[in-house]
């Protein structure tokens, strides 16, 4: 038997990318590359950009005879800026087609579109839908990418392009496979989940592909969504959170900041109160759901009252995952030609929003002792609950559903006392 093809993928920001990158390695070993590395680079932060050029740097030197390809949002926003670090350079419209890794293998190439004129709505963005992810025991599952949104802090929709959507028969087919591969839980993703249906003949909503998911894959045990915008929010996924018990109780928030002023120099659709009377109803309807968000700390123009607000919001909409972003500046978007908040008042701020997203944690993890929760358990020794609790599992192999009594936490994540049942 030959040795597979030494295909190796860094891959940098979001779940979007861990799904397109299985797809870059698989195509890339169909084409029978050997001692090839990947880079499936994000743009979200400079510091995002500035981390993989030091990563590719780093392999250069390691590695002298590697091929290194740079692909992902920063190669598509400035393929120019990798151009003395990489043999090759794929943007994200072509980083997943088995045709261009099948040329990569002849030569050297660059190939870089304008990703805003792909007209098409989606067909299935990884070419042969992933079936498998090594190392993973939950499926994620693109459903949507791109955003017609402008943010002004914003430089994704330049690396993305365009929102287009999946059909909803193409992804309850790809669901259905994946359970058929022993998959438990997948997670729904994309760049701006809740657009999902808007190019699709009818304008379906995101809700709408929930229940027919759920309706139509019953073997599936659990549904799981990533990142959303709480102002798109359907009537069908409010019934679906209120009423489907296999629709997982976590969501994820762009919420960015809690002040209203702020809110609309960022240029987002929701306001505050908004905000917060969704958290309201959301909880009303599924009492057990725990909510994450995104929240950015020092945007230009950010007083200390305004970051108040922001910071008054972690118990208001009582988020319990925070995912805290310091500010930075991404050339080209409109918020970096605003008046800059001080860099070190940007790190201070960014600390007290992690130690509040840090005390609301703990006061959950304590909640949860001697309580039953069902785990699904991934490697590593961990798992996640139904509300995305971490829990160390012990010794217990990946991808089982185990309902486990909890004895207390770590500071980080539940313990469990004893395994009650599979």
């Amino acid at each position: 038997m030959s040795e597979r093809p030494d295909v190796d993928v860094v891959t940098f920001g979001c779940r979007l990318n861990a799904v397109e990158s299985e797809a870059i390695r698989r195509a890339a070993r169909a084409a029978g590359h050997s001692d090839l590395v990947v880079f499936n680079t994000c743009a979200v932060t400079q510091e995002a950009v500035r981390q993989a050029r030091q990563a590719i740097r780093r392999t250069r030197r390691e590695r002298p005879d590697a091929r290194i390809v740079v692909t992902g949002c920063a190669a598509q926003i400035d393929p120019q800026g990798f151009a003395g670090i990489a043999d090759s350079i794929i943007g994200n419209a072509d980083k997943a087609r088995p045709a261009i890794w099948a040329g990569l293998a002849v030569a050297p190439m660059t190939t870089v579109n304008d990703i805003m004129a792909l007209p098409e709505t989606a067909h299935h963005f990884v070419a042969g839908a992933v079936d498998a992810i090594e190392g993973q025991t939950r499926a994620f599952v693109e459903i949507q990418n791109g955003c017609d949104h402008r943010c002004t802090f914003c430089i994704i929709p330049y690396g993305r392009g365009p929102s287009r959507s999946a059909a909803a028969g193409e992804i309850v087919d790809q669901i259905t496979r994946l359970t058929a591969n022993g998959y438990r839980e997948a997670v729904l993703t994309g760049v701006d989940l809740t657009s999902w249906g808007q190019d699709l003949p009818g304008a379906p909503k995101l809700g709408r592909l929930v229940k027919q998911i759920l309706k139509h894959v019953p073997q599936l045990e659990r549904l799981r969504l990533s990142s959303i915008d709480c102002i798109e929010a359907d009537a069908d996924l409010f019934d679906a959170i209120a009423s489907e018990p296999r629709l997982m109780p976590h969501l994820h928030l762009s919420l960015q900041a809690g002040d209203d002023m702020i809110l609309k120099r960022m240029k987002r659709r929701h306001s505050r109160d908004e905000a917060i009377a969704f958290c309201q109803e959301v909880r009303r309807l599924r009492p057990d759901l725990v909510f994450g968000a995104d929240i950015i700390a020092g945007f230009p123009t950010e007083t200390e009252a305004m970051f108040a607000m922001s910071l008054d919001l972690v118990e208001a909409c009582g988020l319990t995952h925070l995912h805290v972003f310091p500010f930075s500046p991404r050339p080209g978007t409109p918020a970096a030609r605003m008046p800059m908040v001080a860099r070190e008042i940007i790190k201070e701020r960014a600390a007290r929003l992690r130690e509040a997203g840090a005390a609301r944690l703990a006061a959950h993890l304590r909640a949860q002792a001697g309580k039953t929760l069902r785990v699904l358990t991934e490697r590593g020794g961990m798992g996640r609950a139904e509300d995305f609790t971490p829990v160390r599992t012990g010794g217990i192999g990946p991808g089982e559903i185990i309902e486990m009594k909890i004895s207390g936490d770590d500071g980080t994540a539940l313990l469990c006392e004893a395994v009650c049942s599979p």
